[in-house]
């Protein structure tokens, strides 16, 4: 990478940890605000969920925003807004409050993702190692988050434990400032100027539909199902998963003492740090490969697994630990890849408003993903739980499969990430 590419990536990647270091920490949480707030599980529910909404709802302002304004600002608005946010957190003294506290979180956050991925597919040049890197560092925050809150909630009151998990966020915009780079480096002129206005003079909401309108054609719907497709997959397996963990005889509760030693909840740490070397790999694959090849390829890879997931538990504890370890490293390898797909499917000047949509469909519309997992569970079976994921995730291939035959000549057989910059990929030949 050169020098612009190496500093976007070190300011997108302390913003992507700060982001899941905060997403993953306020789960634990949840048992002490039940006890001191004396209020049902439901009520926590619905106040954890809006602020959980509005990641995906904010998405697709800040994707305008990012557009209009450049993303190096909102990014570092949005890692001092989630530690603000919990500044605000350790200070509520009633439900009412905490549910505006994390109505500010979920504010906060929806800001990132859209304006940091369009940093990184309009600023670098090596697209999909950039995007490897910031995929990796955001399981590192999913990791270290819990890890740490669990430590500090053991010895401290959650009220402290939020004032403390401020202090990471004035950390990293300390460092985010230390970052000077050209945000559209990878951009080609040329290949922009010979594109369609997107909004021919509209400004405002007109200009919002008129970029929505053109975004909503040829490939770049297909890709938005794809989003929400993994959105219900992820969102489905990774809520459930602990709890089905726990119950698998491998990994019953271990006592130690007065105290109880859980062996799933590190088995599920560690699949999520696994997902940083799943990011990596496909990183890499989207500068090496087609995209829609490596986006196929991995999710049969995660249908594999899927399927597999049950009788490698009957088959002992070293073919369970396998293949947890590749549904961590399958699932958030396709993170890079489909980053790299939505920008090949959408035009540099509104690359924010894609991303904005990308993490509408997988955190709004796969939201969606939780509560059909809970039914299944519910109504069903564990068994049926992971053919119906199965066959989620055999969705996203197909979809794949539909954008390598259907919009083939639009790509024109471009499989670099240097080359996905182009605006005129996403309208289909005539």
């Amino acid at each position: 990478m050169n020098r612009n590419d190496r500093a976007i990536v070190g300011f997108t990647t302390i913003g992507h940890a700060t982001f899941h270091l905060y997403e993953l920490a306020i789960p634990l949480f949840i048992v002490y605000w039940l006890a001191d707030f004396d209020v049902s599980a439901a009520v926590i529910g619905a106040v954890v969920g809006g602020g959980l909404a509005l990641v995906g709802v904010g998405a697709i302002g800040s994707g305008v925003l990012a557009d209009k304004y450049g993303s190096a600002r909102l990014v570092t608005a949005s890692i001092l807004g989630m530690g603000g946010s919990f500044v605000l957190i350790g200070l509520s003294p009633r439900i009412e409050v905490l549910a505006l506290a994390l109505l500010a979180w979920g504010a906060a956050s929806s800001l990132y993702h859209p304006a940091a991925l369009s940093l990184l597919t309009r600023g670098t040049a090596e697209q999909g190692t950039a995007l490897a890197y910031h995929g990796a560092a955001g399981n590192v925050g999913t990791a270290l988050g819990p890890f740490a809150a669990a430590v500090l909630l053991t010895f401290a009151p959650w009220e402290w434990v939020a004032f403390a998990f401020a202090l990471p966020a004035v950390a990293a915009a300390t460092l985010a400032f230390r970052f000077d780079f050209d945000e559209t480096a990878g951009v080609d002129p040329e290949a922009e100027s010979r594109g369609p206005s997107l909004t021919d003079g509209e400004t405002g909401l007109a200009a919002f539909l008129a970029q929505s309108r053109h975004l909503f054609t040829g490939g770049f719907v297909v890709a938005f199902a794809i989003m929400m497709v993994h959105g219900v997959y992820s969102r489905g397996v990774i809520s459930f998963l602990p709890e089905i963990l726990a119950d698998l005889p491998l990994f019953a509760p271990v006592p130690i003492g007065a105290e109880s030693f859980e062996p799933s909840q590190y088995v599920f740490a560690g699949l999520l740090l696994l997902g940083a070397g799943g990011q990596y790999v496909g990183g890499k694959l989207t500068d090496r490969v087609r995209i829609e090849h490596a986006l196929i390829g991995a999710y049969a890879g995660i249908v594999a697994v899927s399927l597999s997931f049950l009788p490698a538990a009957s088959a002992g504890i070293v073919p369970m630990l396998a293949v947890c370890g590749a549904l961590g490293a399958g699932i958030y390898m396709t993170a890079p890849i489909r980053q790299a797909l939505l920008a090949a499917y959408s035009a540099a000047d509104v690359r924010g408003l894609s991303f904005g949509y990308f993490y509408l469909g997988v955190y709004g519309v796969g939201a969606v993903g939780a509560a059909l997992a809970g039914a299944v569970l519910t109504y069903a079976s564990t068994e049926a739980f992971f053919v119906v994921f199965a066959g989620i995730a055999a969705a996203a291939v197909a979809l794949g499969g539909l954008l390598l035959v259907r919009f083939a000549g639009v790509s024109g057989g471009r499989d670099r990430a240097a080359d996905a910059d182009h605006g005129d990929r996403d309208e289909p030949e005539s």
